[in-house]
């Protein structure tokens, strides 16, 4: 709730650029309210917000950028030179997150490295279409698996 109540009142100063103590207050007064009517309607829960992952996103970014910047050339590549083989591979990949919002963040970590898109998320087992067996065998390997759920047990 307390990061919720900060970042609208962020939002709120960034907006108006007010920075007299009287309006300071009526936009720390009207984020308090909003927090609380928010609140009261029980639409605040743990994963809208997950402030508890704060830490560690900023490093796990970093590695999916590098990720999908790799994998970016990679596919560049395959376009450009018709002698690497684009071999389209549809697999299953176990994810091993504990919750939903791991599982999610796992799936749309696949589906942001170009090359490969998750189709269909199964008890755990995501569906996986990949561009080229190298793809699918990288994504196999478990690397971002292992970063996904590092990510949500440290939290």
């Amino acid at each position: 709730m307390l990061s919720l109540g900060l970042t609208l009142f962020v939002v709120w100063l960034l907006l108006s650029g007010i920075f007299t103590p009287f309006y300071i207050f009526l936009g720390a007064l009207s984020c308090a309210i909003a927090v609380f009517i928010a609140v009261r309607m029980d639409v605040v829960d743990h994963e809208s917000h997950p402030i508890h992952l704060g830490s560690k996103l900023p490093g796990y970014f970093l590695w999916l950028g590098k990720e999908i910047v790799t994998a970016n050339i990679d596919v560049t590549k395959r376009i450009l030179a018709p002698s690497l083989p684009i071999t389209p591979t549809v697999f299953r990949v176990k994810a091993s997150q504990h919750d939903e919002l791991g599982q999610v963040i796992y799936a749309n970590s696949i589906t942001l490295t170009p090359g490969t898109v998750t189709m269909d998320i199964d008890d755990g087992e995501f569906v996986v279409h990949a561009l080229s067996q190298d793809a699918a065998d990288d994504l196999s390997q478990g690397e971002m698996d292992r970063r996904v759920t590092a990510l949500e047990d440290d939290a």
